[in-house]
């Protein structure tokens, strides 16, 4: 009989269990239902300005106040997951948009749905970052990357199960009855959570110390193990406790954070951009109205497709060269869509799944490069930091290429300039990726961030 159960390498060394599927299952389903109730709002707007009698401009605070709510989830609550943890902190930020998404049901101003929308959006940013936490934690590392992406696949399902909602219940029940999907569904699970998600194994093996608990949640990970508790030895590295942003950027590793948050800036810049002006692009040059809504879903669906493919070879080639091929096959590939607006549909709209593999591809790469590098302790806040600086740029992306629109400028040319930053992201990545193998092969104290 063993004395000990070390933490270190335990995932990894074991085949993975129903109760680590499960717990990823129910990660991507909180990400499913994130993205479903940050898109709703988008397709919702049309219909609630029609009925409120709203100018166009009104609507801006609507859209935003959803974007900075995000923004506070991300950078602030996250890093509450050292204090309370993962699993609550899932909980809690799920509970929250789900009763504001109730709330919605019954608002009748502009001013208390901004409010909502702001709410709902700080419980949507509290989420994901732990949701991603949870998966990478209870992922093999061999598969860690792939796992990661799924559950961010998930995220990209919800946009698109907004839509279909949207276009089945409002035409027939209003726009509220949406507004109560999306409150009923998180509501559903919510139990199912309680019941069934695990808490993060470094929190209960640091500052949520319970050894007991991380025992058993190991013995459901490798039924082998004797029934008696055993001690859960951690490596201090890796054990939950206080963290702090300075602890993200510790180590030598203030550079390679700042560069992760510049790539994922631009990378979220470009993303929005593209989903809040291709559809005027494209009706500005004569498409029809059912080939908009197409090229645009096509920008998610080509992400969603090549996540099938970059997750595995993130995992089995290197996480950091496969991204930066999927950035520089990106850049390619929005240069060439630029020219193919000037040809048939079936040019144009294959070119535009090609551009979302790049894209929006290697916004859900990023997310699993984040959970990878990022050691337990700090996972959670290294993910939200990273997304909270990247809606910067998701904030400014749409308003750069709304400039360039109002220049004059053809989209063949904004397609063109749009590859650019994708080429010097490539080209960040490598270089991080050469750092990583520096720090791998330097004796030295585990690092905190990404190198």
């Amino acid at each position: 009989m063993s004395e000990s159960v070390r933490l270190t390498g335990f995932v990894d060394d074991r085949r993975i269990s129903r109760f680590q599927y499960v717990a990823v299952a129910l990660c991507g389903t909180v990400m499913f239902l994130d993205g479903f109730d940050t898109q709703v709002i988008n397709y919702l707007a049309p219909h609630i300005a029609r009925d409120w009698g709203l100018s166009t401009a009104v609507l801006g605070p609507i859209f935003s106040s959803a974007l900075v709510g995000l923004m506070i989830g991300y950078l602030v609550l996250s890093p509450l997951s050292d204090r309370f943890g993962h699993r609550r902190l899932v909980i809690a930020g799920t509970a929250v948009f789900a009763l504001t998404s109730l709330v919605s049901v019954w608002v009748g101003g502009v001013t208390e749905l901004v409010v909502l929308r702001l709410v709902t959006g700080i419980g949507l940013g509290a989420a994901a970052p732990s949701a991603v936490a949870l998966t990478a934690e209870y992922s093999p590392k061999r598969v860690r990357a792939s796992f990661v992406l799924a559950i961010y696949c998930g995220f990209s399902l919800g946009f698109v199960a907004a839509g279909l909602v949207t276009g089945w219940l409002e035409p027939t029940f209003g726009w509220r009855s949406v507004f109560l999907v999306g409150a009923l569904a998180p509501m559903v699970i919510i139990p199912v959570m309680l019941r069934f998600l695990p808490e993060s194994l470094a929190f209960l093996t640091g500052r949520g110390a319970d050894p007991e608990r991380a025992y058993q949640l190991c013995r459901r990970i490798d039924r082998t193990l004797p029934v008696q508790v055993q001690p859960v030895l951690v490596d201090p590295t890796e054990a939950g406790g206080r963290v702090k942003l300075r602890a993200v950027l510790a180590n030598g590793g203030v550079l390679g954070t700042v560069l992760l948050w510049v790539v994922f800036a631009v990378n979220l810049g470009e993303f929005y951009a593209l989903q809040s002006w291709l559809p005027t692009m494209l009706t500005d040059l004569g498409f029809a109205g059912g080939t908009v809504v197409s090229a645009t879903s096509l920008i998610t669906v080509g992400g969603i497709a090549v996540a099938l493919v970059v997750g595995p070879a993130m995992d089995r080639l290197g996480a950091f060269g496969s991204l930066a091929v999927l950035f520089v096959v990106g850049a390619v590939f929005l240069a060439v869509a630029g020219p193919a607006f000037a040809g048939p549909e079936w040019v144009m709209l294959p070119a535009l799944f090609l551009v979302g593999c790049g894209v929006s591809g290697g916004q859900k790469a990023l997310i699993a490069l984040a959970a990878v590098v990022y050691p337990a302790s700090v996972r959670s806040t290294g993910v939200g930091w990273a997304l909270g600086i990247g809606r910067l740029g998701g904030i400014l992306g749409p308003l750069v290429v709304g400039a360039a629109l109002s220049a004059n400028w053809s989209p063949t040319a904004v397609f063109l300039a749009l590859a650019g930053p994708m080429l010097v992201c490539a080209g960040m990545i490598v270089h991080l990726g050469r750092r990583a193998r520096r720090a791998a092969t330097t004796p030295a104290p585990e690092p905190v961030g990404p190198r």
